[in-house]
């Protein structure tokens, strides 16, 4: 007799428990599509942004670069910081942490290693622009613009020396390590003689250039042409980020984040990649270091602490680490709360500590979280070389369920 002249065969045990199998799979796909979409609502205007063409996005970019040059001369009345502080150097201010931000991103958002001392590769720029153009300096002195690549190779140089004997370690060990890192620079700003300790270096050079009045064009007293000036920077650093996000070495970042011992099995050098990240993240805290030297006109070892070390992390996990607009906007919130709010301005490491308590809590992946698509676009390119075409992919697609293609339950559904 046939199979579909025959009578319907009755239901045994193993088909029962394949389908209540079946049914628990498609009830757990459901729960989980719904914890998918849950966390996908913080994430409307990152929809929005990425349906947008090219071009869409370069317009709005555009606008908002402009706006972001114009803040210090508008001075909006809802945003400003004044009278209680220059709202032109609180826009510098808060330039200089998004700068701080994007540099400790690469580090920690970027290739997941926690650094905890990153104060000390901020400290070595600030140190090298005032002993290579402060007249209290007995050592030689170049123009200002010349110390900011040297401020950047001598931080490279000092993340590569941290990071060949250290990056071997992993987690808590690293951060102790990093930690310990970011006190030794302080502590060798107070007992080297050459770096006059607690009296420090004054008049710190500066860019060149001045008013018609004759006073230079980049005084301590003027936030805006630092303010530009820094905005600039980043502007360039972020573009060379995005690029470099975007690259092998950003893929490789991104692995050794995710497993790095998956990466290492897939024969990803992830110590070489780790010592880039160091170095990468070292030079532009050496950047803004330089920066932030210029601007204040005198550095000493008292500017150098662990609390700003970890005023540095905390806006990059506020923000979101392993995104760098995330980053700049963490970086510009933790600088610009205690200058607008002066009141509370010394409550400032508890008002963010418990800000971070409440975004672990609710937003774990920062205000502007990290979208990786790697998967998406893997079987994107997968169906076209295939031919099987079909939509793209999307963050909240959850895999058809399949219970066919397990061997226990065919065989049971067989029985």
């Amino acid at each position: 007799m046939s199979m579909t002249d025959g009578p319907t065969p009755l239901q045994t045990a193993a088909a029962e428990q394949a389908a209540e199998d079946r049914e628990a799979e498609s009830k757990g796909a459901g729960k989980s599509a719904l914890r998918q979409r849950g966390k996908r609502k913080g994430g409307y205007l990152s929809d929005r942004w990425q349906s947008l063409s090219r071009q869409q996005q370069w317009a709005f970019l555009i606008i908002v670069v402009v706006l972001a040059y114009l803040l210090p001369l508008l001075n909006p009345p809802i945003l400003t910081t004044e009278p209680g502080n220059n709202f032109a150097l609180a826009c510098f201010d808060m330039a200089r942490f998004a700068l701080i931000a994007v540099g400790l991103n690469v580090v920690v958002g970027y290739a997941g290693l926690l650094d905890l001392g990153y104060v000390a590769f901020f400290a070595v720029g600030s140190y090298v622009a005032a002993m290579l153009t402060s007249p209290d300096s007995p050592y030689l002195h170049i123009p200002y613009l010349w110390t900011i690549p040297v401020a950047m190779a001598v931080t490279m140089f000092f993340g590569v020396i941290l990071g060949v004997p250290t990056l071997r370690l992993r987690g808590d060990y690293l951060a102790i390590v990093t930690l310990g890192f970011g006190e030794i620079v302080r502590i060798l700003a107070t007992i080297i003689p050459a770096m006059k300790g607690q009296v420090g270096f004054q008049n710190v050079g500066h860019p060149p250039g001045t008013e018609p009045g004759g006073a230079p064009i980049f005084s301590n007293s003027n936030g805006v042409p630092w303010y530009w000036l820094t905005l600039t920077i980043i502007i360039v650093v972020t573009l060379l980020v995005g690029n470099l996000e975007r690259s092998r070495v950003g893929r490789a970042w991104i692995a050794i984040r995710e497993d790095e011992d998956a990466a290492e099995i897939m024969g990803v050098p992830t110590f070489k990649y780790k010592v880039w990240a160091f170095a990468i993240g070292a030079a532009i805290g050496g950047l803004s270091g330089a920066l932030f030297a210029g601007q204040v006109g005198f550095v000493n070892n008292q500017k150098f602490d662990v609390t700003t070390s970890i005023l540095f992390l905390a806006a990059v996990v506020l923000g979101g680490a392993g995104n760098k607009v995330g980053a700049i906007l963490g970086g510009a919130l933790v600088s610009y709360i205690p200058l607008r709010f002066t009141a509370i301005a010394e409550y400032k490491y508890l008002i963010f500590g418990i800000a971070l308590v409440l975004i672990m809590i609710f937003r774990s992946q920062g205000l502007l979280p990290a979208r990786q698509r790697l998967l998406a676009y893997g079987r994107t390119a997968l169906n076209q070389v295939t031919g099987k075409g079909g939509p793209k992919p999307k963050d909240t697609d959850v895999p058809p369920t399949a219970p066919e293609s397990r061997p226990g339950l065919q065989r049971g559904a067989e029985a």
